[in-house]
């Protein structure tokens, strides 16, 4: 069964790069036709799905997130990784890793100086 496994820091100061890695067991980043995305849910919000890297390697972005998110991943340690820059307080949120059913727990990161 695939698990997935958010990590990373949770305080980040305003105008920093945000950096969480999800950590893939029972599974691989290359497994064909698998898409791992990462979404997010601020307070009292719903989900926002921010982008995804396919098992080929391609990446996809949500257009409003697109300038300041980055995807990539480490198949040597079957990892991938979200960044995003450029934070304000409304980065604050609970982030999810995904793929097909399989979520993370999710791990909050706050915006705050």
């Amino acid at each position: 069964q695939v698990q997935l496994q958010e990590s990373g820091p949770g305080l980040v100061k305003p105008s920093q790069t945000l950096s969480l890695t999800c950590t893939v067991s029972g599974g691989s980043t290359t497994t064909n036709y698998y898409y791992w995305s990462w979404i997010r849910q601020p307070p009292g919000k719903g989900l926002e799905w921010m982008g995804a890297i396919a098992y080929s390697g391609s990446t996809y972005y949500s257009p409003s997130l697109k300038s300041r998110t980055s995807i990539s991943r480490d198949t040597s340690k079957n990892q991938f990784t979200l960044q995003l820059s450029s934070v304000t307080p409304e980065d604050t949120a609970v982030y999810y890793c995904q793929s097909h059913s399989y979520w993370g727990q999710g791990t909050q990161v706050t915006v705050s100086s």
